[in-house]
């Protein structure tokens, strides 16, 4: 059984990949500091497929990790989900980014070259583009963030770049779009309260969960609300076996995007949930976030081409499975 460790486990998108990896039979290791992830969905894991499969260690990505990597010994790869991602939070509290974000993943791969542990799939963002030059975005785009949290990942990618040309460190690096839904079951879900992605937050605005605000800048797009390309995030996930596949297989060192290659703007993604739901999600007019921008969609041929990846779930569906999962856990997971 191949051993991977994971990142941020605990969390919305970490958690999601924790089963579908050990419904592809690896052994994980996951670390995560639980500042904004969950130890619930991991004991449940645990309680399903037994500590042989999976244990969980509480450390920050920042921390000496040594006493993990000690204990854990023939890790093969590292999935890093690990990271703050909040773009307005990030204009009000960039110290944060950098240090999370940019420092941790340093000392993550420090830490991997002390251990000998060669390959890394990480988890960066489309936030590295900027304002869209061209729709859709390729991975050639120029790179040229307007916040904080674009500019620590697109840091964080240079530096795993630069470990691989100096001490030979593998890497697969996913720019995600926008991710969004549940598991096709609806038993692993976003627990933020409220999510930093809009699909979530209309859901939960359309059952009556909590008050849904409109907190978006007025763009030039059709409607003046965003438009956004939202991956599902089983999908998503998927990716990261077929980059693991390819690692382990020493065919890395690629940059990727992770998107469908359509556009929904914000009032279209309202008006789905509502038309799914059956529900009038009622907008509340809030502060608009900082460092947004107009149009941000995927162009998927690199993946589709490099990984055989196409995503599945259309924007509906992943709409279903966010039902699914707050009609189960309208509280999310517990602290």
């Amino acid at each position: 059984m191949t051993k991977i460790l994971v990142t941020g486990g605990g969390g919305y998108i970490g958690s999601n990949a924790c089963k579908q990896l050990l419904d592809a039979g690896y052994e994980l290791v996951i670390i995560d500091n639980f500042s904004s992830g969950y130890r619930q969905p991991l004991k449940l894991l645990v309680k399903q497929y037994g500590n042989t499969k999976i244990r969980f260690y509480t450390r920050d990505i920042r921390d000496d990790l040594a006493v993990v990597f000690e204990k854990e010994p023939n890790i093969k790869a590292v999935i890093h989900y690990a990271g703050v991602c909040s773009v307005n939070e990030s204009m009000l509290d960039p110290n944060k980014y950098f240090s999370i974000n940019t420092a941790g993943t340093n000392n993550l791969l420090n830490q991997m070259v002390k251990f000998k542990i060669k390959n890394i799939v990480f988890s960066s963002s489309c936030a590295v583009y900027g304002e869209a030059k061209k729709i859709p975005i390729s991975e050639d785009h120029p790179t040229i963030p307007t916040n904080p949290y674009g500019q620590s990942k697109l840091m964080s990618e240079q530096i795993i770049q630069w470990f691989n040309r100096s001490l030979g460190i593998n890497y697969i690096i996913f720019r995600y779009f926008n991710v969004c839904g549940a598991s096709d079951n609806g038993d692993f879900g976003d627990s933020k309260k409220p999510s930093v992605h809009v699909v979530q937050n209309a859901v939960r605005g359309a059952m009556k969960l909590e008050p849904f605000f409109l907190t978006c800048t007025k763009v030039n797009t059709h409607d003046n609300t965003p438009i956004r390309d939202y991956v599902d995030v089983v999908d998503l996930n998927v990716a990261h076996l077929k980059a693991l596949k390819l690692l382990l297989e020493r065919k890395g060192n690629q940059l990727i995007n992770l998107g469908t290659g359509t556009g929904n703007s914000v009032l279209q993604v309202i008006k789905n949930v509502q038309n799914i739901t059956g529900f009038k999600t009622k907008i509340n007019i809030s502060a608009s976030r900082q460092g947004e921008y107009a149009k941000m969609v995927a162009s998927n041929n690199r993946a589709k081409r490099l990984l055989g990846w196409k995503p599945e779930r259309t924007l509906k569906d992943s709409i279903k499975t966010l039902v699914c999962w707050y009609t189960n856990r309208p509280n999310g997971w517990e602290k």
